[in-house]
């Protein structure tokens, strides 16, 4: 009995000494109380896997690439005029695969340096086609316009045939001259009876260039640019990137979306209300949930054609750094030729693969990639090392982004990496934009050691001055001043930017009155109002 009585005893001193089991795992719950999520743990992965250079291509890779460019109005056609600029005064292999490019604006004006250009370029350097898109009168226009319903039954059978329809455009507007500044509304008019009228002639251009695209060895990727101020460019964009990637490549092409935002420089029919529709539209296109919301009523044509994301170049910087206009549009031509065609197109196929977060193969569908959500936009930008547009800790709002965006990771592309006023530029940069990792440091293949490009990914629309400013000038508009200024789905009768007329809480005012919609809500196209941007201190605490 006293051996039986002891051994309690003794078992007690022990637990005076040393810690219990029970205490143990209290302590353990105490650290497991703060788990890191799930989500957190992937983001790090990604992070490490990004710094590894896991989207990078080896030396050792000779899959051939190929880089083909559709230029939209002006700012489209200037970049393609650039990029033939480059191959001219290069001196590589002739045996290199020819650069494929289409150009088109409305009428001929700025499609002429294309001709000359490609005139003076030796045989089997670029096959480019020129497409001036007829102005016709307007009861032409207007007689092309009541057979809308036609042509799209014929192009999808899910579509409603609207007993209501009427024409987009008011009846009393009139044309502008081909060189003029076409609104938003009028050019995608334009552009719709060059496709489906008769004998089609958009249509077959786009057929062309989709084939000589599969036919190109290798891997391919398309980059559509487009003025994002630009009534023609952001116009047109909407439908016949529609056409391309959804129709004629079936999706089976990488597209990606390059827009050119204007500067204060620009002219003032470039900056100012067509920017929020324009912008909403590509939301609507990128956000996965949004474009769910327009396929559930308008099927799967109208599921976002930018398989690779979009890419918005602002100019603010330059314009800021040079005040002048020519100089602004000529840097920035010559960083987005750089940026599509550079070491054959590798380093764009990089940026790419770097976009979708994931080290995926560049033949990798985007649908089976990171999906984006609201943040599908990125931003190309570009600072020099010593003069001219100069890193500082004011970039984010130099470059017309919001202090409310916290990129998770930026990297920075430049002739020579290792050099010590790189790291330094690099650094700035994360400490503007205050990145969660440090920035990635890629060697490019460029030609201008002074200068570095740099990728921010993953930005909202809501993180943008210019959606709050072109809202601003948005609201006051009459409500044919607001129909003008959209394109996308004015053909079915919806008008994007405002409220459905018979969903309560849901976008899509319709054009005739009856039940036209968008599965989207409205506050989601709208965004929140700025002074409860600042007040919350920031995007998403406003949005939560």
């Amino acid at each position: 009995m006293a051996i039986k009585k002891a051994a309690p005893k003794k078992k007690k001193a022990v637990t005076k000494k040393s810690a219990s089991p029970k205490a143990v795992a209290s302590k353990k719950t105490k650290v497991a109380a703060t788990p890191i999520s799930t989500e957190a743990k992937i983001a790090r992965r990604k992070i490490d896997a990004l710094k590894r250079g896991i989207h990078r291509i080896s030396e050792e890779d000779t899959t051939p690439f190929s880089v083909s460019v559709v230029g939209i109005g002006k700012a489209g056609a200037d970049i393609i005029t650039q990029i033939l600029k480059d191959k001219a005064s290069e001196t590589g292999d002739s045996s290199e695969e020819v650069f494929h490019a289409l150009a088109i604006d409305i009428g001929n004006q700025d499609l002429k340096q294309i001709d000359d250009l490609i005139a003076k370029l030796p045989e089997g350097v670029a096959d480019v086609e020129t497409v001036p898109i007829e102005v016709p009168v307007r009861d032409d226009l207007f007689n092309s316009l009541r057979r809308m319903r036609e042509f799209l039954k014929l192009e999808y059978p899910r579509y409603y045939w609207n007993p209501n329809y009427e024409p987009w455009l008011p009846s009393k507007i009139s044309l502008p001259k081909a060189g003029d500044h076409f609104k938003r509304s009028v050019a995608k008019a334009l552009y719709a009876r060059s496709y489906y009228e008769e004998p089609r002639s958009m249509r077959s251009v786009l057929k062309r260039f989709s084939e000589k695209v599969d036919n190109s060895p290798g891997q391919s990727v398309v980059a559509v640019v487009f003025g994002l101020g630009g009534g023609t460019g952001s116009g047109v964009m909407v439908d016949m990137a529609r056409h391309l990637s959804n129709i004629c490549f079936g999706r089976r092409v990488l597209v990606v979306g390059v827009a050119i935002a204007p500067c204060e420089g620009d002219n003032e029919a470039h900056q100012g209300s067509h920017l929020f529709p324009a912008i909403n539209e590509l939301d609507c296109m990128g956000d996965e949930e949004k474009n769910k919301g327009v396929i559930a009523v308008w099927g799967d044509l109208y599921r976002n054609p930018f398989t690779s994301g979009v890419i918005i170049v602002p100019q603010k910087p330059v314009w800021d750094a040079t005040q002048d206009l020519n100089a602004t549009h000529e840097r920035v031509d010559r960083e987005v030729s750089s940026f599509l065609t550079r070491n054959k197109g590798v380093d764009l196929w990089e940026t790419l693969r770097m976009l979708n977060w994931v080290g995926a193969p560049p033949t990798q569908h985007a649908a089976a990639r990171t999906p984006y959500g609201n943040q599908w936009a990125h931003v190309l930008g570009f600072a020099d090392v010593e003069d001219g547009i100069i890193a500082t800790d004011d970039m984010a709002s130099r470059m017309g982004i919001r202090d409310s965006y916290k990129p998770e990771f930026i990297e920075v592309r430049a002739v020579n990496p290792e050099d010590s006023k790189i790291t330094k530029l690099a650094g700035t940069l994360s400490k503007a934009f205050s990145s969660t990792a440090d920035p990635g440091i890629t060697p490019s293949a460029g030609d201008n050691p002074g200068s570095v490009q740099f990728i921010l990914p993953c930005i909202s629309k809501l993180d943008f001055d210019l959606f709050f400013d072109s809202r601003e000038a948005y609201d006051p508009q009459t409500w044919e001043e607001k129909l003008t200024d959209h394109s996308w789905l004015l053909d079915l009768g919806v008008l994007l930017c405002e409220p459905a007329i018979r969903f309560n809480g849901m976008a899509g005012e319709c054009l005739w009155g009856c039940a036209c919609w968008v599965v989207v809500p409205y506050d989601q196209i709208r965004g929140p109002d700025i002074k409860q941007v600042i007040k919350t201190g920031g995007v998403k605490a406003a949005t939560a």
